[in-house]
């Protein structure tokens, strides 16, 4: 059984190298981006064939509203990952933070804000695809849960920014994400979820947190390169930087270094790193909500130790470019194939 699962977890990963450009169905040959837009809470799309120049689907209009998957009735930190089994996996925070503004509640927050914090959840969506047209859907209410010592899950303050990664030791899918009890500090967790991306096969468990819990992290991003999984998170508290760790298994322990450096001199969130294809050359990319109007800022790497800013999004010396959006939040990259991009570009929304 151990060698099953050993050369299951081989094939899962040699079809999603990027230099290897495996994909059911083709080689992959570009690049899709999921964001979500503070307007209307709801899903967007993006494609690149160079990974440079970026082109928003639908006019840059939801490509699925969050008032129809969400309990919150909108949606936030979207986050795609591509599966060996060639569906896409997306997975949402189940948050909207203007529900009074908009409508969609009566109270700023779902629940006490001076109880429960700024922002406050229960839940996450979870979804699958595999023509990125037709998705199934689970929303996980995590208050629902059974409370754990490290965690009163009927007490939990919010669930963010929910991110799908395969573990090759146990041949699983896994979800971490941004969790806190009460208005307590942020850390991250981590789940077990089954293939069909309905419910979780395992209690959450701490990943990471800061020391004693002294501030919050939040918004984990976690990528595999040889042997080593690179964590880039942040902590608003703490310092305005993304931050980065390494370790040797997917669930840790993390060694915490001080090795990402963007130059940015603003707070930014919602790290995401990104290999661009048939190259050894790796994006980090970066939600800079502090500025106006808000933006992504991008660095590049080819070793995690030495980073070179690229700048913003459409800035005059920023190879970066945006065809027709603007005001895009926490982004996501994967690959798909030159079929799955014809197909997106043709599809009626």
């Amino acid at each position: 059984m151990k060698t099953l699962k050993r050369l299951v977890s081989l094939y899962f990963l040699l079809s999603l190298m990027p230099t290897m450009g495996n994909a059911k169905g083709g080689k992959l040959a570009a690049y899709l981006m999921v964001y979500h837009k503070d307007q209307d809470h709801g899903l967007h799309m993006a494609v690149s064939q160079d990974g440079y120049t970026w082109t928003a689907l639908n006019n840059d209009q939801p490509v699925i509203g969050g008032d129809s998957i969400a309990m919150q009735r909108g949606i936030r930190d979207p986050h795609i990952f591509r599966g060996a089994d060639g569906a896409f996996y997306l997975a949402m925070t189940d948050l909207h933070v203007f529900g009074l503004r908009d409508g969609k509640r009566t109270t700023e927050w779902e629940r006490d804000g001076n109880k429960y914090g700024w922002g406050n959840n229960r839940g996450l969506v979870l979804m699958k695809s595999h023509d990125l047209t037709h998705w199934s859907r689970t929303n996980i209410d995590f208050s629902q849960l059974p409370d754990q010592e490290d965690m009163k899950w009927s007490e939990v303050g919010c669930v963010w920014a929910p991110e799908t990664v395969f573990d090759d030791e146990t041949g699983q899918l896994l979800i971490h994400f941004t969790v806190r009890q009460g208005n307590g500090k942020n850390a991250i967790y981590y789940a077990y979820v089954n293939n069909d991306f309905t419910a979780l096969t395992s209690q959450p468990r701490l990943l990471v947190e800061a020391p004693a819990r002294a501030y919050s992290i939040i918004d984990s991003d976690i990528i595999k390169v040889g042997d080593q999984y690179h964590l880039f998170y942040v902590s608003h508290e703490h310092t305005a930087t993304p931050k980065h760790a390494t370790a040797q298994h997917i669930t840790g322990p993390y060694t915490f270094d001080e090795a990402y450096q963007d130059n940015e001199k603003r707070g930014h969130e919602a790290p995401c790193c990104w290999q661009r294809l048939g190259t050894d050359t790796y994006v980090v990319m970066y939600d800079n909500y502090r500025i106006n109007p808000m933006n992504f800022g991008f660095v590049e790497t080819t070793d995690f130790l030495h980073y070179r800013p690229i700048g913003y999004f459409d800035a005059p010396d920023s190879p970066m470019k945006r065809t027709n959006f603007s005001e895009q939040k926490h982004g996501a990259v994967t690959y798909i194939t030159k079929k799955e991009l014809r197909r997106l570009l043709k599809h009626t929304w």
